[in-house]
């Protein structure tokens, strides 16, 4: 049987004026790669928001169970500490740094007082090779497509020794083949035993990459 990595029981969401989440269940079990979709509203990145700890315990009612623990993150910190992390459609990165400040941003290399650039660099170019970019890590944000920048949020998860990778809608704004490698980058890492949430609408991808359908 296989092992459970995170069970989400009875979530419901309350925004004023508005239920956005009504006492939703959702198992995911490790190593696999899960997709959830449903009509735009249906309150998908919300729960991914509450399992990262966007929107904290006590906000919202019901349980986060991840590797059989209770869990009530009261921050993203707290959820990336646990090795959650999640890539919003909308990326966070600053277009003038460049693509290992990005990846390291608030966890710089060597001390306090002094940031050791050459592993910063070293690092990051190293994370970079593991999802298929091959730019330098010196290069600036600004200076590299929508599809590369995509690929930079996940190296820096993998900089977070991430356990459970959440993606929500990461090929809106790619192009077939963007998408593509894309999706073939969740299926190796599902070989090396990650196990992902992709938050999507399109069938074709969710046909493609995953082993199991929530649909909210």
């Amino acid at each position: 049987m296989a092992e459970k990595i995170l069970e989400m029981k009875n979530i419901t969401k309350v925004f004023p004026g508005v239920k956005a989440l009504d006492n939703v269940n959702l198992t995911v079990e490790k190593g696999e790669i899960h997709a959830i979709c449903g009509e735009n509203g249906a309150g998908k990145s919300t729960l991914m928001n509450i399992l990262s700890g966007i929107y904290p315990y006590g906000s919202y009612d019901g349980d986060i169970i991840y590797e059989g623990n209770v869990c009530k993150f009261q921050k993203i910190k707290d959820s990336e500490e646990k090795g959650i992390v999640i890539i919003h459609q909308e990326l966070a990165l600053v277009p003038l740094l460049t693509i290992a400040e990005n990846m390291f941003l608030g966890n710089e290399c060597g001390s306090k007082a002094k940031i050791n650039w050459a592993e910063t660099f070293t690092k990051a170019d190293e994370l970079l090779k593991m999802v298929g970019l091959k730019d330098s890590s010196k290069t600036l944000i600004k200076d590299i497509g929508v599809g590369k920048q995509q690929l930079v949020e996940i190296a820096k998860a993998l900089g977070k020794s991430v356990k459970l990778l959440i993606l929500d809608e990461p090929t809106a704004s790619l192009n077939d083949t963007e998408a593509k490698h894309l999706l073939d980058l969740l299926l190796e890492f599902k070989k090396q035993g990650m196990t992902s949430i992709l938050i999507s609408h399109k069938l074709n991808e969710i046909s493609y990459v995953a082993d199991k359908i929530t649909v909210i």
